[in-house]
């Protein structure tokens, strides 16, 4: 049985977790919060999560994991199989996370626990940001899925790095990140309903006192 390492806070935890879920695969979850001791490098190169273990050994990166699942794994296609659909979809996940997500994950110091962040460092990522949202205005067909009618990878790149991210415009920016695009949020609200996406949302709820836990003592 595949075994997913990592914990339920984690929006890349999550988007594997969902993909498990969609395709209708058995799995295990298994508690892994990542470091840099030598068991968590055993399981995990640069002790990230998360990571999913096969019968052949471990892989590492969601990006991978994603792959992997469509090339070796039954149930519901999450990647279209015509080569330039697939390009698409692809290009839109990586789209998200550089030009969105990992732009956005600079501020969750300050939208989430607490903390300050330099205003330089503020002002660098609300430039990405804006740009990051024009670019997935242009390259998203939301009809109603991010990359065309039917669910696919890109769709939860797009849920779980924007649930965050649209916190940060809020809290840390006072906008709405979203304000020009109805049907992007049309889709936040349709993943929203997602059975799958709604058992995610109560085992994140259940875990997330631990993670603040470890969060605040590490401070």
């Amino acid at each position: 049985m595949l075994k997913l390492y990592g914990f339920c806070v984690s929006n890349y935890y999550n988007m594997v977790k969902l993909a498990l879920l969609e395709k209708g695969l058995p799995f295990e979850e298994v508690p892994f919060v990542g470091a840099q001791t030598p068991e968590a490098l055993a399981i995990s190169p640069r002790g990230k999560v998360p990571v999913l273990k096969t019968e052949q050994g471990f892989i590492n990166e969601t990006s991978v994991i994603l792959e992997y699942l469509e090339q070796t794994q039954p149930g519901k296609a999450l990647l279209p199989a015509d080569p330039f659909e697939r390009a698409q979809v692809l290009a839109l996940c990586r789209e998200i996370e550089l030009y969105i997500e990992l732009p956005g994950r600079v501020c969750y110091a300050e939208a989430f626990f607490g903390m300050s962040v330099p205003d330089a460092v503020k002002e660098k990522a609300k430039a990405e940001l804006l740009l990051g949202f024009a670019s997935l205005g242009r390259h998203g067909k939301f009809s109603p899925y991010v990359a065309g009618e039917t669910l696919s990878i890109a769709d939860l790149y797009f849920y779980y790095s924007l649930s965050l991210v649209l916190q940060v415009g809020k809290k840390v920016f006072d906008i709405d990140l979203l304000a020009d695009m109805p049907k992007a949020q049309a889709l936040m609200e349709l993943m929203g309903q997602n059975p799958h996406v709604q058992r995610i949302a109560a085992d994140r709820e259940a875990e997330m006192p631990a993670f603040l836990a470890r969060i605040s003592a590490k401070k």
